[in-house]
C-alpha cells in the first residue's frame, strides 16, 4: 500500500495538487477499497468520521479532481455515483467484469471496439463504456 499511496501523491504532485492529511486519508481509504467501486456518500462519510469539520463540498471536490487526475474510476450505479481507486496507470483505457454479489472488480485485458467497428461500416466510434457483470469465482 505504501507504494501505491506514493505513486498517488506523485500523481497529485504532478498535477499541481497539495498532499494534505485529508486528501491522503482518502487516497489510503480508497486504495484499501480499491477492488470494488464504493458509494460516493461512503467516502463522504468515512471522511467526516476522520475529519468532522471537513465539508461535503470539499470532499466531492477532491473526489472530482482525483477523476480528473486518473487517480479514480466513476460510475453510476442504480442513479448514485460510485468511485474506486483507479486499476492501472499505464493503461487508463480499460474495462471491467462487476461481480453482483461481492462488487469485486476484475480489470479485463481485451478491448472490444474493433469487433463492433467491424460490424459499423462507414461509422466512427468515438467513445464507448464496457462492462461485464455476473458472480465472481468466489462467489459462484
Amino acid at each position: 500500500m505504501e507504494q501505491t499511496l506514493a505513486t498517488a501523491e506523485a500523481v497529485l504532485r504532478q498535477n499541481h495538487f497539495k498532499v494534505t492529511k485529508q486528501r491522503q486519508a482518502m487516497l489510503e481509504f480508497l486504495i484499501d477499497n480499491q477492488h470494488h467501486y464504493t458509494n460516493v456518500t461512503t467516502v463522504d462519510d468515512f471522511m467526516h468520521r476522520e475529519f468532522p469539520g471537513m465539508s461535503h463540498n470539499t470532499i466531492y471536490r477532491n473526489i472530482k479532481e482525483f477523476k480528473e487526475c486518473g487517480l479514480v474510476e466513476q460510475q453510476l450505479d442504480n442513479d448514485q455515483a460510485t468511485v474506486k481507486y483507479t486499476c492501472d496507470f499505464t493503461h487508463q483505457h480499460h474495462h471491467h467484469f462487476i461481480c453482483t454479489n461481492c462488487g469485486k472488480v476484475i480489470e479485463l485485458k481485451m478491448c472490444p471496439t474493433e469487433f463492433f467497428a467491424e460490424q459499423l461500416p462507414g461509422c466512427e466510434i468515438d467513445g464507448h463504456r464496457f462492462e461485464l457483470y455476473g458472480l465472481c469465482a468466489d462467489c459462484k
